[in-house]
C-alpha cells in the first residue's frame, strides 16, 4: 500500500500523542527504580529530575510503525534495532556504562537494520564526481555512520528540551525530503520519529519535568540515521549524501568541536565537559529556554535550506542551470552562512568575551569584569556588536 503524505502526518501525531500520554506514567517509574538525575557541576538543571523518557518516546514509535508499517521484515528489524538500544540507553542511565559496553551495544544495535534488512548506504551521487560505489566496505561505512548520529545526538543532549526540539524539526525536514523523493514509507517513519519526540518535548521542554536520557538520546540517533538512509541517502539524487549534514548541522557541529577541543587537550573523547553549544550560551548569560530557541531556529533554517534543494528549481535535472532558481539558492545559502556565523560569534568560539574585554580596557583602562559582562549582554541582545582589532 503507497502511503501518502496524510498518512504521515497522522502516524506522526499519534505517536506524539502516544509519547505525552506515556510520558508522566514513565516518569513515575523512573523515581521507583532510581532513575533521577542529580544536579552537577557541568549541567543545566537545578533539580532531581527523572530520566528514561526515551521509554515514552519508544512507546510511541512501536505502536504508530506497528500501525502504519506493519507486517515487514524491514520493519520489524527497525523496531527491534529501536528496542535494543533503547535497552542499552535504560542500562545507562541506571548505572552509568563505561564507555566500551555503551559502544558495543550501541553498534549491535545499529548493525540489526543494516545486515538483516540492508538499510545501508551501498552507493551515492556527488557533483562532479557522480556515482560512488561503496561495495564491500558499504556495511561498515554505513553502521559507523549511524554510531556518528546515535552519538551526535546523545553529546547534544544537555540541556532541557534541546535534543527532543532539535530532532523533532529534523525529523520533519526528513519527512518532506522523503515524500519528494518517492520514498514514502520512510517519509511516513521521519515523521513517526517526529512526532514522538515532539510529544515528549511537551515535558522536556525548560523547565523539564523529564529528561530522555541515554535511553531517548540513543533511540532518537538510531532512528535519524535510519531514516536519513531510507529517506535520503539511498536514493539517485544528486545532492542525497548532502541532506542529513544539513538537516543534523546543529548535532554534528556541536559534536565535532568538542571532540576537537578534548583531543587539543588531550582528554578522553567520551568524558564529559562543559564545552558544548549549550553550555556557551549559558556562561553569556542566556537562559535555557532562550538557548533552546536559538538553536531550534538555527535547526528549522538549516532543515529549510535542505528541503529547498529538493523543492527550489535550481537546475533542470539535467545538469542545466535555471538563473531564478539559482539566485534564490544563493541567496538562501548567504542567508544559513549569515546566520551560522553570528551564532558561532555569539557562542564565543571566536573569544567574543575576551576581545570586548580588550576594546574596553583600550577606551577605559580601569574597566570592571561587571561592565564588560554588561557590554557583552547588551550587544547580544541588539544585536549591534562593535569591531574589535585582536592585535
Amino acid at each position: 500500500m503507497l502511503r501518502t503524505g496524510w498518512d504521515a502526518v497522522e502516524a506522526g501525531v499519534a505517536a506524539g500523542v502516544i509519547a505525552l500520554a506515556v510520558t508522566p506514567l514513565v516518569a513515575r517509574l523512573a523515581r521507583r527504580v532510581g532513575a533521577v538525575d542529580e544536579p552537577r557541576a557541568r549541567g543545566l538543571a537545578d533539580k532531581p529530575t527523572p530520566t528514561l523518557g526515551g521509554l515514552a518516546m519508544l512507546a510511541g514509535m512501536l505502536v504508530a510503525i506497528s500501525i502504519w508499517l506493519p507486517g515487514t521484515k524491514r520493519y520489524t528489524a527497525i523496531m527491534g534495532a529501536a528496542v535494543l538500544i533503547t535497552i542499552v540507553g535504560v542500562l545507562d542511565d541506571l548505572y552509568e556504562l563505561p564507555p566500551a559496553p555503551k559502544l558495543i551495544g550501541q553498534t549491535i544495535a545499529a548493525t540489526i537494520p543494516v545486515a538483516a534488512v540492508d538499510v545501508r548506504v551501498q552507493n551515492f551521487t556527488l557533483p562532479f564526481v557522480h556515482r560512488v560505489d561503496l561495495g564491500d566496505a558499504s556495511i561498515p561505512l554505513t553502521v559507523l555512520g549511524l554510531l556518528v548520529v546515535i552519538n551526535a545526538v546523545n553529546f547534544s543532549d544537555g540541556v532541557d528540551g534541546l535534543a527532543a526540539g532539535v530532532c523533532g524539526i529534523a525529523g520533519a525536514a526528513f519527512a518532506i525530503i522523503a515524500f519528494d523523493l518517492g520514498k514514502h514509507n520512510a517519509g511516513v517513519l521521519s515523521a513517526i520519529v517526529a512526532g514522538a519526540a515532539l510529544g515528549f518535548l511537551f515535558h522536556n521542554f525548560p523547565p523539564a519535568s523529564i529528561f530522555m536520557g541515554d535511553t531517548g538520546a540513543n533511540l532518537l540517533g538510531l532512528m535519524l540515521g535510519v531514516v536519513a538512509i531510507e529517506g535520503a541517502v539511498k536514493t539517485q539524487a544528486l545532492l542525497a549524501l548532502l541532506f542529513p549534514l544539513v538537516v543534523l548541522a546543529v548535532p554534528f557541529l556541536d559534536t565535532t568541536f568538542v571532540v576537537l577541543k578534548r583531543l587539543k587537550y588531550r582528554r578522553p573523547v567520551y568524558e564529559a565537559d562543559a564545552n558544548h553549544f549549550h553550555h556557551r550560551f549559558s556562561r553569556i548569560g542566556f537562559s535555557q529556554r532562550r538557548t533552546v530557541v536559538y538553536l531550534y531556529l538555527w535547526t528549522i533554517l538549516l532543515g529549510g535550506y535542505a528541503v529547498a534543494l529538493r523543492f527550489v528549481p535550481y537546475s533542470d535535472r539535467h545538469g542545466h542551470l535555471r538563473t531564478g532558481g539559482v539566485l534564490i539558492m544563493v541567496g538562501l545559502t548567504i542567508l544559513v552562512i549569515a546566520a551560522s556565523i553570528y551564532l558561532v560569534y555569539v557562542l564565543e568560539i571566536l573569544k567574543f568575551r575576551r576581545l570586548e574585554g580588550l576594546r574596553l580596557r583600550r577606551l577605559r583602562p580601569a574597566v570592571t569584569e561587571a561592565e564588560v559582562d554588561e557590554s557583552v549582554e547588551r550587544q547580544l541582545e541588539t544585536g549591534e556588536f562593535q569591531a574589535v582589532d585582536a592585535e
